[in-house]
């Protein structure tokens, strides 16, 4: 068996694509990347990293930013959630855009069931009791992080979505939960772990081959995926190395 140090530097073949989409939500075009700002404090986050992470289907349906999360969780930075609704929502969505046969996009979730036993809180409809003020159309996400904080009393749990306008924050701080963009959550992981997340962003040109990218820069990948506070974060550490 692996000790803890050796799993933390291998990533697993069940996160090097095994589904090749002839398109993916994460190339729409059109998002400009922000300039880059030495020693700008806004560029980190403040607080630790939460425990939980409730990645809703937006996030999941980009394969760079999948394979980047998950790599992440296996390096036990944190937990994964999901719950059966957004596994339907995702197969259904990603059978559809990427032009891939239900069959595999079954066996791609599967895969993920298997990596990650304990994400699926399952049903979760009675967690959506008492929610009004985010999109109803997402309450099924707030649910599966209520059912989260239900079986681990204690720990911190946020939601993952590039769809913050849907999230009343305040309402998600009255049930306990904390919301992130996948850029502000990955400058939390890059501040605990920034020689690992460097590490497995240097998959990345494999995964973008995989799903029909010509090869770039890792920067244009990561404006690409608006991940742009990171980054600046990241240029700004080489700048003060250089």
């Amino acid at each position: 068996m692996q000790s803890k140090d050796e799993r933390r530097w291998t990533v697993s073949s069940r996160y090097n694509p095994i589904l090749t989409p002839s398109n993916d939500l994460s190339m729409t075009p059109g998002f400009s990347s922000l300039p880059t700002q030495a020693n700008d404090p806004s560029i980190r986050p403040d607080g630790p990293l939460p425990h939980y992470a409730v990645i809703d289907t937006c996030v999941l349906m980009s394969t760079i930013l999948k394979n980047l999360l998950l790599r992440l969780a296996q390096n036990n930075l944190f937990e994964p959630v999901w719950a059966d609704y957004i596994g339907e929502e995702w197969r259904r969505n990603a059978s559809r855009v990427w032009e891939v046969s239900e069959e595999d996009i079954a066996a791609e979730w599967q895969a993920m069931q298997d990596a990650f036993p304990h994400a699926n809180m399952g049903v979760v409809n009675q967690f959506e009791t008492g929610l009004s003020r985010s999109d109803p159309k997402d309450w099924h996400v707030i649910a599966a992080g209520r059912a989260a904080l239900s079986l681990y009393p204690g720990r911190s749990v946020c939601i993952l979505t590039r769809n913050l306008r849907d999230f009343n924050r305040s309402e998600l701080r009255q049930f306990g939960l904390s919301l992130y963009s996948p850029d502000e959550f990955l400058v939390k992981c890059y501040e605990a772990e920034p020689d690992l997340l460097m590490q497995l962003l240097t998959l990345i040109p494999s995964d973008a081959a995989a799903i029909g990218r010509p090869a770039e820069p890792l920067e244009a990948v990561l404006r690409r995926e608006r991940l742009f506070r990171l980054n600046n974060l990241i240029l700004q550490d080489a700048n003060a190395a250089a």
